[in-house]
């Protein structure tokens, strides 16, 4: 039986995190690059941080966090054991010890994650969302004109994306899913493709509310006709590909986008408020030819990594990553000033110096 800490807590703050196997592939390691970040930011706030690594044994991480007894928890999981369909368990976790923690609770968490779950609150709710089938004959889903783009249901990171995966023919996208589950493992489904603009709305606590922060549109510079405008894996992970290079973050808009970018701040914004979100998440849409917004996806606890997509639109805004960070802990109603502790460098399992008391 799990029960809720009480009584006082130590000066520490936990940096929980999805424990990352040596071996992991480019999008689990990069979670590393996030840790050190934020602990560098929470120790200029006076914290004392310590990374806490979550497995599939929730009972050694249960017992780390009775042992530490931190004022919060800084989540950082994006995935457990390499599954992004686990990763409402560390809110869930957090919940049952009673400890304070960063960004959306549990239920926005898993509502979130599982994509068709998310679509399709999204559509009760009359937000935009390009229709979509599992491939299941008694889905009721009608099928829909083309093209289509097959996906994760829980993976996210652009897992199993790429060119392949948009197809013109409904007929192609049965065997298709079947192959990805066969290669990826875990559920697939597919949606109809934009063929638009891409839209990244990082959106930020404030004083008075959420708010936007700065958008920004990734651009494909360059791509030839025959390649889908679209961000897959390569395009996020591998240095050697021309997508990587090729797809380009700008946040420069000409005036005649002043109404259209006007419109995905209400969409970003209704989302936040439909999900219960707090702290920080991010928005992902795309604009069809005729000017209008489609939601892809709600991330919740997005990559704040230095050289991430929202790291950028903080910066666009003049917020560095304490900053950031001391907006994130205000929507957590936990103070952001400590007195200073004295602290040396030791180093966790995952290589990473970290501060201790």
């Amino acid at each position: 039986m799990i029960i809720p800490m009480k009584g006082r807590r130590s000066p520490k703050v936990a940096l929980l995190y999805g424990a990352v196997a040596a071996d992991a592939a480019a999008d689990e390691q990069d979670v590393l690059v996030e840790i050190e970040a934020v602990r560098q930011a929470l120790v200029g706030l006076g914290y004392v941080p310590v990374a806490v690594p979550l497995s599939l044994d929730l009972e050694a991480a249960r017992r780390r966090l009775l042992d530490l007894r931190p004022s919060f928890v800084f989540n950082l999981v994006e995935s457990i054991d390499g599954q992004d369909r686990l990763l409402h368990l560390a809110p869930a976790l957090l919940d049952s010890l009673g400890l304070p923690y960063t960004g959306s609770g549990t239920e926005a968490v898993f509502l979130t994650s599982n994509k068709l779950v998310a679509k399709r609150q999204l559509a009760a709710a009359g937000i935009d969302t390009p229709a979509w089938t599992d491939g299941v004959p008694q889905d009721a889903s009608p099928l829909f004109r083309g093209p289509y783009i097959v996906k994760s249901v829980w993976q996210h990171a652009s897992i199993g994306l790429d060119t392949d995966s948009v197809v013109a023919d409904s007929r192609k996208l049965s065997p298709l899913m079947r192959r990805r589950r066969r290669r990826f493992g875990g559920d697939w489904f597919a949606e109809r493709f934009i063929d638009g603009r891409e839209f990244n709305l990082a959106l930020l606590a404030g004083p008075g509310g959420v708010e936007l922060l700065p958008p920004a549109e990734m651009r494909f510079v360059g791509f030839p006709p025959n390649k889908p405008r679209i961000i897959d894996y390569a395009a996020k992970w591998d240095p050697a590909s021309f997508a990587y290079h090729n797809t380009v973050r700008s946040f420069d808009f000409p005036a005649a986008d002043a109404a259209l970018l006007r419109r995905l701040e209400a969409i970003a914004k209704a989302c936040w408020h439909l999900f219960g979100l707090r702290g920080y998440a991010r928005v992902d849409c795309r604009v069809d030819a005729d000017g209008r917004p489609w939601v892809l996806e709600v991330n919740v606890n997005p990559c704040i990594s230095p050289d991430a997509g929202f790291a950028a639109a903080a910066a666009r805004a003049g917020l560095d990553l304490t900053a950031t960070i001391r907006r994130i802990l205000a929507d957590m109603a936990v103070p952001v000033t400590t007195a200073p502790a004295k602290r040396h460098s030791k180093t966790t399992e995952a290589g990473i110096a970290l501060a201790a008391p």
